[in-house]
């Protein structure tokens, strides 16, 4: 599952973006998305992506993506969602 097409999964079911939060990946993807700026990017993301524009959550999720142990999160918690 791409990127974009989580985003919109997670948008369209609250009740799944709950689980996720709570779930160990989650917990991970979360403390990987907070980075080193204490969670003020993440902030600025979340609330471009509530006025309807994703890119920077793309942008940070992707630059997640573009480690070995990011991608592997990313693609389990894609997994979970498919389910």
């Amino acid at each position: 599952m791409d990127q974009k097409r989580m985003i919109e999964r997670l948008k369209e079911n609250p009740a799944a973006l709950q689980a996720i939060a709570r779930s160990p990946d989650g917990q991970a993807l979360m403390r990987l998305l907070q980075g080193r700026d204490g969670g003020q990017r993440l902030q600025q993301a979340a609330s471009q992506a509530a006025a309807g524009s994703t890119a920077q959550l793309l942008q940070m999720l992707q630059s997640i993506m573009a480690t070995p142990g990011g991608a592997e999160l990313i693609r389990r918690i894609g997994q979970d969602l498919q389910k």
